[in-house]
């Protein structure tokens, strides 16, 4: 079974620095994807960022390009984000997501992925 959990969420004030993990498990890790998404309430799931865990190339929403950065520790079937310069905005619950078919890599991951873990709470404050 493909079971992703993401973790390291917490409270933290604007302008300041988290780094989310994703431990995945059930598939292939190098020749899929993950995505990161968010929601934050009421409103709607967004794209955050997709890591091709195969060569470790990294697509990011214009809302976090410059400020979040995807890695991989494919080792560890484990996946990062670093987020920085945060803001009120980023306010969120973050899901990490995967869709199992290799090679896919992140193609259309905007649109949503296949399987998401249970989420962790990232509040930022002024």
């Amino acid at each position: 079974d493909v079971q992703l959990q993401a973790s390291g969420g917490g409270l933290v004030q604007t302008g300041g620095s988290l780094r989310l993990s994703c431990a995945a498990s059930g598939f292939r890790f190098d020749d899929n994807a993950i995505g990161w998404f968010r929601q934050a309430p009421g409103k709607e799931r967004e794209a955050v960022s997709c890591i091709n865990l195969g060569d470790g190339s990294t697509y990011y929403s214009e809302s976090v390009k410059g400020r979040f950065t995807a890695s991989t520790d494919n080792v560890q079937n484990m996946v990062f984000l670093q987020m920085k310069s945060l803001k009120l905005d980023d306010t969120a619950v973050y899901y990490c997501a995967a869709t199992v078919a290799p090679k896919l890599g992140c193609a259309g991951y905007i649109y949503g992925m296949e399987y998401y873990g249970k989420g962790t709470l990232v509040t930022v404050s002024s």
